[in-house]
């Protein structure tokens, strides 16, 4: 039987298959939520939908919430849908007010600067439909795509879902979130010019029906969410197709962390028609490098739901916490590793 260690929180490993039910796993979910409310709002405001939440480092968390609501942002353009929270729940700044419309996909590059993925667009207003770079202090480094339009070309954009940054640089963008827009992924170089894009509209190997979510390894190898398609797909940086996982689920947010543990966000199987049926959803954990499932922290509103339910975008920290952000239930919420006498349960 192998030990895994997944920050404070150990897994066991025994003679589990890639392909292992998420009821078997769910026997063994060594992690427990906190109770309650776990960031405040400030002066009264409410959650929105909140779709990506993503580690930035020293103990804190990104956090976009689409501002109280789940439709244009710029409506409310006193509130800033990106925060910087640490562990304890803590606002410790925002910004990006009257800047994106939709607030979908983050993502911390090498040097600590956060990307974010505006997935519609306003055409009188002319923003959204792009993958802005922000400082960690919110400054606006670089924008790709063009403002408020829609379409499919090198620096236009139709609804783009998330974005991952390489060690070199080069930016990858997941573009389409819905039938009718965009089935590709999109590299540019650390200066935003175009090199190449890959994938049309399918569900063959290298094809996508919603390419939801971006996650890179340290062996080099882009994982995508193929959502509605219920798999992750494996490339190369280059859009060499490499592989096709569908023991994660159907994938709504991806994070791979620095053990090269991967997460995987399912808030959609059992949800509408032929939606991943048999499958429940939650979040599941398992290795980048070898595909191996070793925990599930299962969705609490068990069965079939209408819709979405609990963990779209997920992130993880040092410590072994667990952050789920969840566009239905509008909030965010952190899971912790269960102890045992204080020290982290070994499961056998």
């Amino acid at each position: 039987m192998l030990i895994k260690n997944i920050g404070k929180a150990l897994i066991v490993v025994g003679a589990m298959t890639a392909a292992m039910t998420s009821t078997s796993l769910a026997q063994g979910n060594p992690y427990e939520p906190i109770q309650g409310e776990w960031v405040e709002l400030p002066d009264g405001r409410e959650w929105g939908a909140t779709s990506t939440v993503y580690y930035a480092g020293d103990g804190n968390i990104w956090i976009a919430e689409r501002c109280g609501g789940n439709t244009n942002c710029l409506d409310t353009p006193e509130i800033d849908p990106i925060m910087l929270v640490n562990k304890e729940g803590e606002i410790l700044k925002s910004f990006g007010k009257n800047m994106i419309v939709w607030p979908h996909g983050l993502h911390v590059d090498p040097d600590g600067n956060l990307w974010i993925a505006d997935a519609r667009g306003d055409e009188e207003r002319k923003k959204g439909h792009q993958v802005h770079k922000f400082s960690p202090d919110g400054e606006l480094l670089m924008s790709i795509g063009t403002a408020g339009v829609s379409g499919q070309d090198k620096y236009i954009f139709n609804n783009p879902n998330d974005v991952a940054v390489a060690a070199n640089g080069d930016i990858f963008v997941a573009d389409g979130h819905r039938p009718g827009t965009n089935a590709r992924i999109v590299k540019y170089n650390s200066k935003g010019e175009y090199l190449l894009e890959f994938g049309k509209m399918g569900a063959e190997r290298g094809e996508f029906r919603e390419p939801h979510a971006l996650a890179i390894n340290s062996e080099g190898k882009l994982f995508v969410g193929d959502r509605h398609n219920s798999r992750v797909q494996i490339f190369d940086l280059e859009g060499n197709h490499l592989d096709m996982w569908t023991q994660f689920g159907r994938p709504s947010g991806l994070y791979i962390d620095e053990n090269d543990i991967l997460y995987s966000a399912d808030s959609e199987s059992n949800t509408g028609f032929q939606r991943n049926p048999g499958w429940e959803r939650g979040i599941r954990i398992g290795d980048s490098r070898t595909g191996w499932v070793t925990g599930f922290i299962p969705d609490p509103n068990q069965g079939y739901m209408p819709g979405t339910s609990v963990a779209e975008g997920v992130t993880a920290d040092e410590d072994g916490n667990i952050y789920s952000a969840e566009v239905r239930q509008r909030r965010m919420r952190k899971y912790v590793p269960k102890t045992y006498r204080g020290e982290p349960r070994q499961r056998n």
